[in-house]
């Protein structure tokens, strides 16, 4: 089955208002930037987005975010985004803070149909008790806070219990992909894509370089086809931007010579 989508415009085009979104990357790096944009073009708005961070201001997800259009966020951290934390503080945007280790399983239990597990991550703390504000009044009080979770001892030890990830949609990024939805993402790019692809019902891939079925070692694969929906070629120009989240560079050091 071929699943290839002449371009991201017409992949995202059936998103609607208040759907829910699974969106792979890690700060900037193996975002799905042009879904993103064209997510942004279409004026979808009210989403739900699940992923490790928001972006940064103008980048990622901090477009849609710094337009309006999202509505709640699941996530582990805000990151170097300042729009996002003022939204936050403001009662703009609901927001879930989950450990990052129990948000990548919960991702990936959604995309394997367990709907919930027990871990002992966030035992002790307000993670397991509730309590931590989601959402905020324009006066900065609280209004929302998360629910006390259910704990059970296993071999002694008490454990959470947390739900299976699913969305109405996912937003991914990979290095190569083939026309079967196969997909191959290049070192820490790998990072929440292939758990998020899982968690989709519908799974939108943008690949840098699409490649005929049968070209992909199965040994190199990733994530497999059955995952993925919709694959959308990029573009050279699309492939090659990538932004860098925070430039660090060394500073030169002078040595003395020796005669």
């Amino acid at each position: 089955m071929d699943k290839t989508i002449i371009n991201a415009d017409l992949a995202v085009a059936d998103i609607g208002d208040g759907a829910t979104l699974a969106v792979g990357g890690f700060g900037l790096c193996g975002i799905p930037s042009a879904l993103i944009s064209a997510l942004h073009r279409c004026g979808t708005t009210r989403l739900g987005v699940v992923s490790n961070n928001c972006g940064t201001d103008g980048h990622g997800l901090g477009v849609l975010l710094a337009a309006g259009r999202i509505a709640r966020i699941t996530g582990s951290y805000v990151g170097e985004n300042k729009e996002f934390a003022r939204q936050y503080l403001t009662g703009e945007v609901e927001v879930e803070l989950v450990p990052q280790g129990t948000l990548a399983e919960r991702l990936r239990a959604g995309g394997c149909g367990i709907p919930a597990f027990y871990t002992p991550a966030g035992v002790g703390t307000q993670v397991a008790e509730g309590g931590i504000p989601w959402r905020h009044d324009a006066s900065g009080g609280v209004v929302v806070t998360s629910p006390r979770k259910e704990v059970r001892a296993f071999d002694g030890r008490d454990h959470i219990l947390e739900h299976g990830i699913t969305t109405d949609y996912a937003l991914v990024r990979a290095a190569r992909g083939d026309r079967h939805g196969n997909l191959v993402f290049d070192r820490s790019a790998r990072n929440f894509n292939p758990l998020a692809a899982m968690a989709g019902r519908i799974t939108i891939a943008e690949v840098e370089e699409l490649v005929e079925p049968g070209e992909l070692d199965p040994d190199e694969i990733h994530l497999p086809g059955v995952f993925v929906q919709r694959v959308v070629p990029l573009t050279s120009r699309q492939a090659a931007d990538k932004q860098i989240e925070r430039r660090t560079v060394s500073v030169p050091t002078t040595r003395g010579t020796v005669d």
